[in-house]
């Protein structure tokens, strides 16, 4: 297969919402390429991009599968992404190795809540964009609306390339402001006729060129000299000035197609072509030690690792994209994460689920390899003496829980493993054991991600798992200071058990003065591992507790904070004051002492007020200014606290504190109500006190399981 340098390979990411045909353009830019001989759609399940079976089953785009083609002496990666938030990972890393991203809006739906929220993270890596408004030929498609809904996202950086003569049913023709021509296309698409602009449309045509020129021109002085002294510029100069733009982020070229018709798929490829940025044009690569890394093939090799897949039968398949140099087969490069030796034994070009063996690689182009073993995404691998470690992907926090239980218990060692696997090809993908819960934890993005998950489980892996409500990760505290005394006594032949300890527990908080009243002759601070500390300070004088005695009620101590008197969940923020005490020449020792310590500490926290506190979460809801109504209410019925409402482009950014007892089902639940045109996302804020006849509630539940 033809190798091509860093000056001729682009790289693109096709992003955008669910529906808006990120797939189908795909297989319309390998098919115009020549690269296919018939076109696949998603209704049929034969597209290169979609070959996974759950992707055929839902219909929709699960992964992000790379692909090429090659045009005009280029060679374009093409990285086909879901659309759906559910699996905002695979858009993330999708984004971070792409040059130029394409981002497509549905004519019908214009700048959709969806588009906003992968918007912002092209908007994060500063990625050159271009926007294409899709659908062109659906009878509800409206390009004037879509526009108007560009304009306001990107007000006067979004550079009109092209428009639609004819929108909806019978669209056919577009009028182009780069080449100032009509390109009429044939019913059954493809290549179209060049033809003059009509008369009618070329006072509009004259003017949305000029606003085009001047776009391009105030990207670069050279540019705009030129301009005030011709008072136009060339198709050339135009290019010039268009890349420019993109490369600084300040200008967003707007195209419009029909991918389903084929019509203007291959314009916008001879854009990606002669205009685009590309591999050799981007921004060096950072590091972690902010050193900057440029594609060169002559600088040693380096790659960056994007997306792991691990399939069952044919192990793990590693994609990168090449920072420096060129990865050749034999080749042995250092990981800068673990300092591990990886061969690289077999090199590939992906074409979906087509692996095409290459000899090498070079510096801007991405490929894949097999049977890495310490490898994972966001790892770097570079040659043996050129250390290098490029910045890691920043992945988001997930938004949704549940307890994941395998039917069988045979099932149980599998599944654990099974799930890291995928949590390693998915690194938005979390699971964890709560020894604090007793339950196995799987977070995700989604109830759809989760559903995924449990698929792949069972079709992949032939594991059948079941969900269940997981259990809230309560605290305890104390409001006011207590104390209690306790004497440990067992005698039985011989030696005995002898302890007493008397001592005070009162509540923590940050920069609080020690306690007064006691005789302090240690402290010792304790950041709990479950979040809060504990302050354990020995007040013993005259002896009447030998020092040697202190750990072990500290570990008594301890040992009731991990199960709180209440409910059995971790306390957190108290301090603790040992001030008397007996002991025994003969009967004591360190578990008669940790168990006065335990017991002496739990009456205290009982007559100290005790407060259950619960976690609480920073929502954020991006929602259409019209349905903000019902997805206000329904965050007034989960005790959410309304901090404030923001207004982004065309929609509302509803701020709330709301806690995690709340938010079960939510996903599904915004879903429903605004037909999923809105989102969300959630951070961990605060531990706050549980309402008192909620806490009464949760008290009686707790006695009644320990009953």
């Amino acid at each position: 297969m033809k190798v091509f340098d860093n000056q001729h390979i682009k790289n693109i990411v096709l992003l955008g919402s669910a529906k808006s045909g990120k797939t189908t353009l795909a297989e319309t830019m390998v098919f115009e390429a020549g690269l296919i001989n018939r076109r696949g759609s998603v209704e049929t399940k034969n597209t290169v991009s979609d070959f996974h079976e759950i992707e055929h089953e839902r219909g929709n785009s699960v992964y992000a599968t790379p692909l090429h083609t090659e045009w005009r002496g280029y060679k374009i990666n093409i990285i086909d992404t879901p659309g759906l938030d559910d699996f905002i990972g695979e858009i993330v890393s999708s984004v971070r190795v792409a040059d130029t991203c394409v981002l497509l809006l549905n004519a019908q739906q214009g700048f959709e809540v969806g588009t906003e929220l992968i918007w912002n993270y092209i908007d994060q890596f500063r990625k050159p964009t271009i926007l294409a408004i899709n659908q062109m030929d659906h009878p509800k498609a409206n390009f004037e609306a879509t526009w108007d809904s560009i304009r306001v996202s990107f007000g006067e950086a979004a550079a009109l390339m092209q428009y639609p003569v004819n929108p909806g049913e019978g669209f056919n023709a577009i009028i182009d402001l780069l080449k100032m021509t009509m390109y009429r296309f044939p019913a059954e698409g493809g290549k179209p006729e060049k033809l003059p602009i009509p008369d009618d449309e070329i006072e509009r045509a004259n003017q949305l060129h000029n606003e085009l020129v001047e776009k391009a021109a105030i990207n670069d002085e050279d540019l705009m000299e030129l301009y005030f002294e011709k008072g136009n510029l060339d198709e050339d100069e135009l290019r010039k000035g268009l890349r420019i733009g993109m490369l600084k982020h300040e200008m967003f070229p707007v195209f419009c197609l029909s991918a389903k018709q084929n019509m203007g798929s291959g314009r916008l490829m001879g854009f990606i072509d002669n205009v685009a940025p590309g591999a050799y044009d981007m921004f060096p690569e950072r590091t972690v030690d902010d050193k900057e890394i440029e594609c060169k093939p002559d600088l040693p090799a380096s790659l960056f690792v994007f997306k792991t897949l691990i399939e069952p039968y044919l192990g793990k398949l590693t994609y990168f994209k090449v920072c420096s140099g060129e990865i050749n087969i034999g080749m042995d490069l250092v990981n800068a994460q673990n300092g591990g030796t990886e061969r690289i034994n077999q090199l590939y070009i992906m074409d979906g689920n087509d692996r095409k063996p290459v000899d090498k690689l070079v510096a801007g182009d991405i490929g894949a390899t097999v049977k890495l073993k310490n490898t994972a995404t966001n790892h770097t691998l570079h040659a043996k003496d050129f250390e290098v470690n490029f910045l890691p992907m920043d992945f988001p926090e997930p938004r949704v829980r549940t307890a994941i239980v395998a039917d069988s218990k045979s099932d149980e060692e599998k599944m654990s493993e099974v799930i890291r696997e995928l949590q390693e090809e998915d690194p938005t993908l979390n699971i964890q054991y709560s020894k604090e819960l007793k339950q196995l934890i799987l977070s995700a993005q989604g109830e759809l991600h989760l559903a995924v998950t449990q698929w792949r489980l069972k079709h992949v892996y032939n594991i059948q798992v079941h969900f269940e409500n997981p259990k809230i990760p309560y605290r305890e505290t104390i409001q006011r200071q207590a104390y209690a005394s306790y004497r440990h006594k067992k005698q039985s032949g011989g030696a005995g058990q002898f302890a007493e300890v008397h001592l005070t527990i009162a509540p923590y908080f940050e920069g609080m003065p020690d306690p007064s009243g006691f005789n302090i002759r240690h402290k010792e601070v304790i950041d709990l591992p479950w979040g809060g500390r504990l302050v354990f300070y020995n007040c013993i004088v005259g002896g009447v507790i030998d020092a040697r005695f202190l750990p072990s009620i500290l570990k008594g101590v301890m040992e009731k904070m991990e199960e709180g008197p209440i409910t059995g969940s971790y306390a957190r923020d108290i301090c603790v004051m040992v001030h008397d005490g007996k002991m025994h020449p003969v009967d004591s020792n360190d578990i008669s002492f940790k168990i006065a310590g335990l017991q002496a500490f739990k009456q205290a926290f009982m007559q100290a007020d005790p407060k259950l506190l619960e976690p609480v979460y920073d929502l954020e809801v991006l929602v259409p200014e019209e349905l903000m109504g019902e997805v206000m209410t329904d965050l007034q019925t989960r005790r959410s606290i309304i901090n404030g409402i923001d207004t982004k482009n065309q929609y509302q950014m509803i701020k709330a504190r709301t806690p995690l007892s709340e938010l079960n089902n939510y996903s599904s639940t915004l879903k429903s109500l605004t037909q999923g045109r809105a989102s969300f996302i959630m951070r961990y804020a605060e531990y706050a006190p549980v309402p008192y006849e909620l806490q009464k509630q949760l008290i009686a539940e707790s006695e009644t399981i320990t009953a």
